[in-house]
C-alpha cells in the first residue's frame, strides 16, 4: 500500500533542477518506494549497492569512458543508486559523469549521511540538491485510514471523527510512523526488527562502533530522558566512557537519523540557560521499541514526555523535508521558567508549550516579557495544532 508523501513534489523539484539528487533518511522510511513511485513509467535504472551484482556492474561501467559507461548500463534517462554510501568512490565517479554532460539524471539514495554527505560535500559541491526523507508526518499517515482519506480538513475530522482521530494518535505515539508500520498488521515485530541493530547497521559495518551493545545502552539512556535536558558528562559516567567518545556516538546517531538535538535558545546568558540540550527520537516507535514499551494507554506513566517528543518530531520532520528553513530550540531561564519549543526562522520567533493534559495550566509570562512573543499551547485534544 503506497501512502502519498509531501516529498513527491519536492523530489520532482530535485529532478528538474538539473543537479545530482541526494535522497537521505533512516532505513525503512520509504526512500526507494518514493523514488519508484515518482519515476514509474520513466526510463530509470535502479542499482542497489547492497547487492554485489549491482555494485560490480556500476564499477565496471566506471572503467569505461563516461559515454561508454552509460551505454553499458543501457542508456537510462535516470540513474538511481540505492545505498550509495556502500561504494566510497561513487560520488567521485558520478561527478565525472555529470561533468561530462551525459544525457542522464542522477539520484543517490543513502540510509546514512556518514560517508555520502562527506563525499558529496567535497566531490559534488554546487552540483547537488538534497532531500531528507523522515518517517511519515501525521497528515501523511492519515492517508492509510479509510475514514480520513482522502484527507479532509482538520475541522471536518475533529467534528466527525474525534474518537478515530484520538485512537490513531495513540497508535502513532506508541508505534511511530514508519510507512510499513502504519500500513502493516504487526507493528511490534517490525519495530523489534528495526531496533535489533538495523537502524545503526551503517555504524557497525563501517567499524565506527565496537559493539552494538554500546549503542543500545546509550540509546536506552536517551529513551528514558526525552523531554529532559541531557548531560553528556552524566551519560559518559553511566556508560564508563569518555565524554568525547559519547559526543562522537551522539553525532553518529544523528547522522544515521535516529536522534536529533534541540539546543537552548538564549540571547541573555546571565538570565537564561545557554549551554544545554535535549535529545529526541525522530520516531517515537523506535524509542518505545528500545524500551519494549508499546502501550497505547493514555495513562502510561511517560505519556507527557512521549507526547512532547512526538510534537517536536513533527516540527523537525517537516523542517527537514523543506530543507531546514528554521532553527529549533527550547528555552529555560535561570529562574526555571521554560518553553518546550522555539521555532526561529529569520528574525521571526514562534514559541510552543507542549502539554498532554488539557487542564494543566502553564505560564508564558517570562518568555513574553523577554521576547514579546506569545507562547502557543499544544495539547493532546487537538493533534492538528502540532502541525506547523
Amino acid at each position: 500500500m503506497y501512502l502519498m508523501r509531501i516529498a513527491e513534489t519536492l523530489l520532482q523539484d530535485v529532478l528538474s533542477s538539473g543537479k545530482i539528487g541526494l535522497v537521505l533518511g533512516a532505513r525503512q522510511v520509504g526512500k526507494t518506494t518514493l523514488v519508484e513511485h515518482v519515476l514509474k513509467g520513466s526510463n530509470a535504472l535502479f542499482l542497489n549497492f547492497d547487492i554485489e551484482v549491482d555494485k560490480t556492474r556500476f564499477l565496471s561501467a566506471a572503467t569505461l569512458t563516461p559515454f561508454d559507461g552509460l551505454r553499458s548500463l543501457g542508456n537510462p534517462q535516470i540513474l538511481v543508486i540505492d545505498e550509495a554510501q556502500r561504494v566510497p568512490e561513487a560520488s567521485r565517479i558520478i561527478k565525472g559523469w555529470y561533468d561530462s554532460r551525459l544525457p542522464v539524471k542522477f539520484l543517490l539514495l543513502g540510509s546514512s549521511s556518514l560517508d555520502l554527505l562527506d563525499q558529496a560535500a567535497e566531490s559534488l559541491t554546487g552540483r547537488n540538491r538534497k532531500l531528507v526523507l523522515p518517517s511519515l508526518l501525521f497528515t501523511e499517515a492519515l492517508n492509510s485510514q479509510s475514514w480520513a482519506a482522502p484527507i479532509s480538513s482538520p475541522d471536518h475530522l475533529r467534528r466527525n471523527f474525534a474518537p478515530q482521530l484520538r485512537a490513531f494518535l495513540m497508535q502513532r505515539l506508541g508505534f511511530g510512523s514508519y510507512p510499513e508500520i502504519v500500513a502493516g498488521d504487526n507493528p511490534v515485530n517490525l519495530l523489534r526488527e528495526l531496533c535489533a541493530d538495523y537502524l545503526w547497521k551503517d555504524l557497525l559495518q563501517m567499524g565506527m562502533v565496537r559493539t552494538p551493545d554500546i549503542i543500545k545502552k546509550l540509546l536506552l539512556l536517551l529513551a528514558h530522558q526525552i523531554g529532559s535536558e541531557v548531560s553528556v558528562s552524566e551519560l559518559a559516567a553511566q556508560l564508563s566512557m569518555s565524554r568525547p567518545t559519547v559526543d562522537r556516538y551522539l553525532d553518529l546517531l544523528e547522522q544515521c537519523f535516529v536522534i536529533f538535538r534541540l539546543r537552548s535558545y538564549s540571547t541573555n546568558p546571565r538570565k537564561e540557560i545557554a549551554k544545554s540540550q535535549k535529545i529526541y527520537f525522530w520516531d517515537t516507535g523506535i524509542r518505545n521499541g528500545l524500551l519494549n514499551s508499546f502501550s497505547n494507554d493514555e495513562f502510561r506513566p511517560d505519556i507527557g514526555s512521549l507526547w512532547e517528543n512526538w510534537v517536536v518530531a513533527e516540527f523537525a520532520k517537516r523542517n527537514c523535508l523543506l530543507g531546514y528553513p528554521a532553527e529549533l530550540y527550547f528555552w529555560r531561564s535561570q529562574a526555571q521558567s521554560e518553553v518546550d519549543l522555539i521555532v526561529k526562522q529569520g528574525d521571526s520567533l514562534r514559541a510552543f508549550e507542549i502539554k498532554w493534559s488539557t487542564t494543566r495550566q502553564f505560564s508564558s509570562r517570562a518568555f513574553r516579557r523577554a521576547y514579546g512573543v506569545e507562547v502557543v499551547p499544544i495539547r493532546a485534544d487537538d493533534p492538528f495544532v502540532a502541525i506547523p
